[in-house]
């Protein structure tokens, strides 16, 4: 039997196929469920956001028990490292290098020359394998490239140190008997693809997508590329259906834990069927379906006091007009939306001496020991301690906090972005807490993500300590 590799790019294709955006506390999710379901890789998206991918990153990497984490490399040395640092705390770290191969792509995407793509890749591939010693290189657009120039890219990426090479069908083109054909061919002509793992990446523009990764397996390939929202890729539970009933008499088998596999995938599909904003971590809040808001700078008090009621909030009329105040400057320039409207009551709406103020925190993170938490809060001119472990250290830092106050308060929803640009940006956090049923929201900004987060929770759990009182 065979083991074939199956590598999920639900992460990496977030956003760009069916609308869907997913919160913070999403992305952390699926990629617990992914990994619990032990598919081999999981992929996310490049670096794009900053501190705020790269605090995603940190935050997933040492969750992962079993699956390897792969991070966009981009193609230059320098990007290599960003990315690699910033899922160096997993316990299988993959740089993961995309280059497209064909004229088109190489002109249009990188505006390079084929000799100037192979000296960047490899540069790249190089300093990627002095990171880490697991890299992958995607030829994007394999199947539309000059033949000569694919398999000159293939037999670079393999000289400098990549350990799986994958072919994609990005224009969709070929037909499963073809696109086997194809990967013969290329295993003839790169004899040395027998000592790396041979993966593809298939097109679903034919609906086909599932037959083509089984065709290319029974052509050499040992690795696929699936997601579980995407369709214009093959469906994680159409693949892995295919090796629990058909493995057999293929001869191949995988690791994916099919107990977990349809309770797995319904959860993931439920976090990414409704369309959101472009917030880059919307989602989240508890709006029944058909309940999404949009407001516009000609929405008046009234329908803006509807909105924040549905969202569950209870202001007086003095926070109601603050909230208004700054609707009006926003939505100007936007429509606001529930996620908007929870930023907006962080901000300035409810706004409450604090019973709790931070002292101090220290925190613990690694790929070899689990994420810790030490946080000092002030009560009264007493000072207390908590200490706690959790998924992450923001998890933690939340769990200690809880342990602190001596009650566990539902986390509603958890945004964070940039507020400033730099190596000294400052990072907003917007933290959502539910007691008693009733939404409390805070905000916090830092130039430590974690911190402002930390903020965030106390000024938001201030806010519920007023109203017990």
């Amino acid at each position: 039997m065979i083991k074939i590799s199956v590598s999920d790019i639900t992460l990496r294709e977030e956003g760009k196929t069916n609308g869907y955006t997913l919160s913070f506390k999403e992305k952390i999710e699926i990629a617990k469920l992914l990994d619990k379901l032990a598919v081999d890789v999981i992929e996310t998206a490049p670096i794009t956001k900053g501190k705020t991918d790269v605090l995603y990153l940190h935050s997933i990497a040492p969750l992962l028990k079993n699956s390897i984490l792969s991070c966009p490399a981009g193609l230059s040395a320098e990007s290599a490292e960003k990315a690699y640092d910033a899922i160096k705390g997993a316990k299988n770290p993959r740089l993961h290098i995309m280059m497209p191969v064909s004229t088109v792509q190489m002109e249009y995407l990188f505006h390079k020359k084929p000799k100037a793509m192979i000296e960047a890749l490899t540069e790249t591939v190089k300093r990627a394998k002095e990171l880490t010693n697991d890299v992958e290189v995607s030829l994007m657009d394999a199947t539309r490239a000059e033949r000569e120039f694919l398999v000159n890219a293939m037999k670079t990426a393999i000289e400098c140190g990549a350990g799986t090479i994958t072919v994609c069908d990005s224009a969709g083109e070929m037909l499963p008997n073809e696109f086997a054909e194809f990967i013969k061919g290329l295993c003839k002509d790169v004899p040395e693809i027998e000592n790396v793992n041979l993966s593809v990446e298939c097109s679903n523009a034919l609906n086909m997508a599932a037959a083509c990764a089984v065709s290319c397996i029974n052509a050499g390939v040992n690795q696929i590329k699936t997601s579980v929202i995407s369709n214009e890729y093959p469906m994680l539970s159409a693949v892995a259906k295919i090796f629990r009933e058909k493995g057999d008499s293929l001869g191949i088998k995988s690791q994916i834990n099919m107990t977990a596999l349809d309770n797995s995938v319904n959860k993931i599909l439920m976090m990414t069927r409704n369309i959101g904003s472009n917030s880059p971590f919307d989602g989240g809040t508890n709006l029944e379906p058909g309940e999404s808001i949009v407001l516009t700078e000609n929405d008046d008090i009234k329908t803006l006091s509807i909105a924040v009621a549905k969202l569950g909030y209870e202001l007086s009329e003095d926070d109601l007009s603050n909230v208004f105040e700054e609707f009006t400057k926003i939505s100007k320039n936007k429509k606001v939306g529930a996620r908007e409207i929870d930023a907006i009551v962080a901000s300035v709406a409810m706004q409450v001496a604090p019973t709790y103020k931070l002292k101090s925190y220290v925190i613990n993170n690694g790929n070899i020991i689990s994420s810790s938490a030490h946080i000092e809060l002030e009560k009264n001119g007493s000072v207390l301690s908590g200490i706690c472990i959790g998924d992450g250290p923001i998890d933690a830092a939340f769990l200690a906090i809880e342990q602190i106050t001596g009650h566990h308060f539902e986390l509603d929803d958890f945004q964070i972005q940039a507020v400033t640009e730099g190596r000294e940006a400052m990072g907003s956090s917007i933290v959502k807490l539910r007691y008693n049923g009733k939404p409390y929201s805070g905000k916090g900004i830092s130039t430590d993500i974690i911190g402002a987060s930390i903020n965030a929770y106390i000024n938001a759990l201030n806010k519920i300590c007023f109203e017990e009182v």
